[in-house]
């Protein structure tokens, strides 16, 4: 359409205007460096998931033993005890949403440089859903938590978040980064470059 807003004031102006006169703030219609930016969050958060599955998540000390569990031999416990239902929402909300995330991230950045045949809105569609979903991606560290503060019994249990905890953490504020950072109007330049329609 010819303008560019303001990513500060949101104020619009006719493309090429180099600085807002309202606040200041430099003019650009797409960030210069906004692939570079998602792939450096995106490794940083897959860096981060490693030992996050790899370290105990919790530490669980009684009067006689000491446990320490990652976050999927903490699963499996759960479910060999019959709650299957809750093992179920940890490893989905702890191993399969975070490997989507990565995927999916990842799949937006390639697709942007590279022709694909999934749709333009299928595409801002997988971009929304990540979105959305970041927002509930500390379940887990809430849950460690909330543990770690009503089982303190001194001598004879206590709970406390293990190392896996702070790089589950990081790899959620890193992925949530990567995703943030992404310009999902990348989707649409290729289209408008080519002056195409939409591919099916």
């Amino acid at each position: 359409m010819g303008i560019v807003a303001c990513r500060r004031c949101t104020k619009a102006f006719r493309m090429g205007t180099k600085v807002c006169d309202r606040c200041g703030h430099k003019l650009r219609s797409r960030h210069p460096m906004s692939l570079q930016t998602v792939w450096a969050f995106w490794l940083m958060g897959l860096i981060c998931y490693i030992p996050a599955n790899t370290y105990p998540m919790l530490r669980t000390q009684t009067l006689f033993q000491v446990d320490e569990s990652t976050i999927i031999a903490g699963a499996v416990e759960i479910a060999h005890h019959g709650s299957y239902g809750i093992a179920a929402i940890i490893l989905f909300a702890s191993v399969v949403i975070p490997l989507a995330k990565f995927w999916a991230v990842a799949y937006l950045a390639v697709s942007v440089k590279n022709p694909t045949r999934v749709s333009n809105q299928r595409r801002q569609l997988l971009y929304e859903v990540v979105e959305y979903i970041g927002r509930w991606s500390m379940i887990d560290i809430f849950v460690v938590a909330i543990l770690s503060a009503l089982v303190q019994l001194n001598t004879l249990a206590t709970i406390n978040p293990g190392m896996a905890s702070i790089f589950f953490a990081l790899s959620v504020i890193f992925t949530m980064l990567s995703a943030q950072a992404f310009d999902s109007r990348l989707i649409w330049d290729v289209q408008a470059k080519s002056g195409g329609s939409d591919a099916a």
